[in-house]
């Protein structure tokens, strides 16, 4: 299955990131997503159990894609975050496991006792 992306859309007003594979996959990331789920140190750490939870990103945007070689965006963000390359397999797997994810990073938010706003 491959997993290079034919198109990568910015949508700035509706805050999605489009991205087309080849394979006919097409996933709608929101920029919030994105960000909490950023491959960064800062996000992940450096081993299992340091992972740092990301809160207060509901109004976060996208402010610049950049291209990474022949594998990888870097996304910048308006709240100064611009360290996670988001590789192509990276990029598929969120999306494949986009359901999983949120709602295992919503949970994390009600463990931690954080009230996420609805974004603006």
């Amino acid at each position: 299955m491959s997993s290079t992306p034919t198109e990568i859309r910015l949508r700035k007003n509706s805050k999605l990131l489009v991205v087309a594979f080849d394979g006919g996959l097409e996933f709608s990331f929101s920029f919030e997503y994105l960000r909490v789920h950023s491959p960064s140190a800062e996000v992940v750490g450096h081993g299992p159990g340091q992972e740092t939870l990301q809160t207060g990103k509901e109004d976060v945007s996208i402010t610049r894609i950049d291209p990474v070689g022949h594998y990888a965006v870097r996304l910048v963000f308006d709240d100064g975050h611009d360290t996670g390359l988001y590789s192509w397999t990276y990029l598929h797997d969120l999306g494949r496991n986009m359901d999983a994810n949120w709602h295992r990073y919503l949970d994390r938010l009600a463990a931690a006792g954080y009230a996420r706003k609805k974004p603006e």
